[in-house]
């Protein structure tokens, strides 16, 4: 089988897999005793489901969602090794022409045609997204087959899930920014479906309509800025794109490349939630643990990050725009941690977390070293989905409680989660040796070295590090260590998840311990190129940006950054162990729970407050009143006007009509009635009145004469 030219299929297994479910899922899970989703904690107990909760016809469900992806990332990795010894790496499959033949007003004035494919293309860089996406993915499917096995609408959960998997691999696969946008607006709408799974939680319906609210923002930068690149480059296909952008030189100043630039970052900002558009994804904890997982790992947030490192040409030269994306990406990475510090829900924490994280990314992407940010994207697919699938265990362990001040303890009781979380927590600490020191220092480095950087970005960099390390151990000593403090019904219960969670959970922490040896830092010359194999796959679809790369630095240099960086993480840990474990009896520290930035922090700054006030309370309905009033006054008027003017006008046409133009006929009619009534008396068809007037006409005449 020729697997490249059949990755089209790849998405296909997950999309045959959510339209099973969908259509015919009911009749999988018959003995549900409702289709209402329960949140952990209430869902009922087994006895509930006699003897149906995960065997009989359920099985189907729980064979048939995850085997549809593993299909898909059996076939990814056949693909990606028939490319891997395919002459410059690229393939590209076109299906057909989907958007064909509309009309467009190009940049110079000349008017060309708008076309779309529907076609998949396979590359370095979407090579790397479908194995994260599908494997990741499957072991969140497996997870889930034990999370959710109580919960109502188990097959609607997989249907949702499986649409998910589709509509992102459709995004990174496509050949196109038009194809891309279309995966991109799924991967919303599965957002939204899955973060309100829980419909009967108002919190949760609140969150995804938060969710898919906030998207809508970057989603129409998105559109403009496709549109504004059609217009320059004539296509919308990647590669023609980049062969337009080829030629072009780097801006000086802020032009219209920029503009386009900035525009597709507005995109990405909403969709990967960096400043002032990230307040969804903390919200969208409310979904059930296994949705965070794959929304904050491996799916949606990740897609802003891809968007961007696909469009690294048109970025290379705009140094305007990507300034501005390296300055959001540090100002979210340390404004998202310092909120962290301080959240008592295990989720929460993590959420605010995934947020910094991506701001860490972004920071990679604006000093133009893209291949970084996709590391830092990949390693961070492993720890942050081992963190969350191992939040979801506690959770589970806890029977549905998620306030660390209500844990503590826990590390014998449910030792494969803790073995497991506590390598995750290592791994997004940046410890040496696991995979997030790799990806992390790499992108401190950058921001250090790059022409692009700064050392302002590396100093928020590097105390965005610390507090990382800090709330994560936090969460670990209040979470894990130091006497119970939950009740005695929860802690009578307390027992370790089934092997369905706790197999993924293994995997995604030898992941996490290994993922990050493929790229080591050329400072460490005692390895071979082949633990920098990451670098060198990527470089052909960055070309520009290595191009671009100018900067040098002693060893010595990056070796002391390494060694600060290191020691950073290290204070962070042992700062926690000293704040946390000797006091983990307490619910929280005292020095912690008083204090204005301690009570800001709580309240996250006050950004939702602030939103509320100004858009929701404000412009909704405040604003919305104006508006109203400005509709009802202004634009009603308008046209209520119009109306008057047209019936007014209609009026006098009628009056006109019937006093004019009407008597004018009539006058005209009565003056040849009138002028016309000889001329009737003569011609009436009678040869005796036609004599008459001969003979009369002869008398008048012979009269006369006879006169004269």
């Amino acid at each position: 089988m020729n697997f490249l030219d059949h990755i089209w299929l790849i998405p296909l297994f997950p999309l045959f897999g959510a339209l099973v479910m969908l259509i015919l899922g009911r009749r999988f899970d018959p003995q549900a005793p409702s289709d209402v989703a329960l949140a952990p904690g209430l869902a009922g107990s087994v006895e509930d489901y006699g003897h149906h909760t995960i065997g009989s016809t359920k099985i189907l469900v729980s064979l048939l969602c995850p085997g549809m992806v593993l299909l898909s990332f059996l076939l990814s990795i056949g693909a990606v090794i028939e490319l891997a010894a395919t002459a410059g790496k690229v393939h590209q499959v076109i299906q057909f022409t989907w958007l064909a033949g509309l009309p467009f007003r190009m940049a110079d004035g000349s008017l060309a045609r708008f076309s779309a494919d529907w076609g998949f293309l396979l590359d370095p860089l979407s090579s790397v997204m479908i194995l994260i996406v599908t494997g990741i993915g499957f072991l969140i499917h497996v997870y889930s087959t034990g999370y959710m096995a109580h919960d109502g609408g188990y097959y609607r959960f997989f249907a949702y899930l499986n649409l998910f998997v589709f509509f992102m691999l459709m995004l990174v696969l496509a050949n196109n920014y038009a194809l891309l946008f279309v995966g991109w607006e799924g991967v919303g709408l599965c957002s939204y479906l899955l973060i309100g799974f829980y419909f009967h939680k108002k919190a949760a319906g609140d969150a995804a309509k938060k969710a898919f609210i906030v998207n809508r923002i970057g989603d129409a930068g998105f559109i403009l800025g496709m549109l504004l690149l059609f217009a320059l480059a004539g296509s919308v296909r990647f590669l023609d794109v980049n062969a337009a952008l080829a030629n072009r030189t780097a801006e000086t100043g802020f032009g219209i490349l920029s503009v386009s630039a900035l525009l597709l970052f507005l995109g990405a900002a909403g969709k990967s939630a960096q400043f002032p558009l990230y307040v969804w994804l903390p919200d969208a904890m409310e979904g059930p643990t296994p949705v965070s997982a794959l929304i904050h790992a491996a799916t949606m947030v990740t897609a802003g990050v891809y968007m961007i490192a696909r469009s690294s040409a048109l970025f290379v030269l705009t140094p305007e725009t990507s300034t501005i994306v390296a300055a959001v990406g540090a100002f979210t990475a340390i404004f998202a941690a310092s909120i962290a510090l301080v959240q008592n829900d295990i989720k929460r924490v993590l959420a605010y977390s995934t947020v910094s994280q991506l701001g860490f990314m972004f920071v990679a992407l604006g000093v133009g070293a893209y291949w970084v940010a996709v590391f830092h994207l990949y390693t961070h697919a492993f720890f942050k989905a081992l963190l969350f699938l191992g939040a979801g265990s506690v959770i589970h362990a806890m029977s549905g409680e998620q306030d660390m001040r209500r844990m503590g303890g826990l590390k014998d009781k449910i030792p494969v989660t803790f073995r497991t979380m506590f390598i995750g927590s290592l791994a997004i600490a940046g410890v040496p040796g696991l995979a997030g020191f790799f990806s992390k220092d790499e992108i401190l480095w950058q921001a250090w070295s790059s022409p692009l950087g700064s050392k302002t970005i590396f100093a928020v960099g590097l105390v965005t590090a610390f507090m990382t390390a800090f709330y994560m151990w936090r969460l670990m000593f209040l979470t894990f260590y130091g006497q119970p403090r939950m009740d005695a019904h929860t802690a009578a219960h307390i027992h370790e998840s089934p092997a369905s969670m706790t197999i993924p959970l293994r995997a995604l922490a030898l992941l996490s311990i290994a993922g990050g040896w493929i790229g080591v830092p050329k400072l460490w010359s005692v390895f071979s190129d082949g633990f920098r194999a990451f670098e060198h796959w990527l470089e052909p679809v960055f070309a520009a940006a290595y191009r671009a790369e100018e900067a040098h630095h002693e060893a010595s240099v990056e070796w002391l950054l390494m060694a600060l960086s290191v020691s950073v993480a290290v204070g962070a840990i042992l700062l926690a162990r000293r704040r946390y474990l000797a006091r983990a009896g307490q619910q929280e520290p005292e020095a912690e729970a008083s204090g204005l930035l301690h009570r800001i922090l709580l309240n996250k700054w006050y950004v939702d407050e602030i939103y509320d006030f100004l858009f929701v309370n404000g412009l909704a309905k405040r604003g919305g009143s104006l508006l109203g009033r400005f509709d009802s006054a202004i634009v009603d008027g308008g046209v209520n006007g119009a109306a008057w003017l047209t019936r007014f006008t209609s009026r006098f046409s009628i009056w006109w009509d019937t006093w004019i133009v009407d008597g004018l006929v009539r006058l005209s009619a009565f003056t040849v009635k009138v002028w016309s009534y000889p001329v009737r008396l003569v011609q009436n068809g009678l040869v005796q009145t036609y004599a008459l007037m001969v003979m009369a006409g002869l008398a008048v005449i012979l009269g006369y004469y006879m006169s004269r």
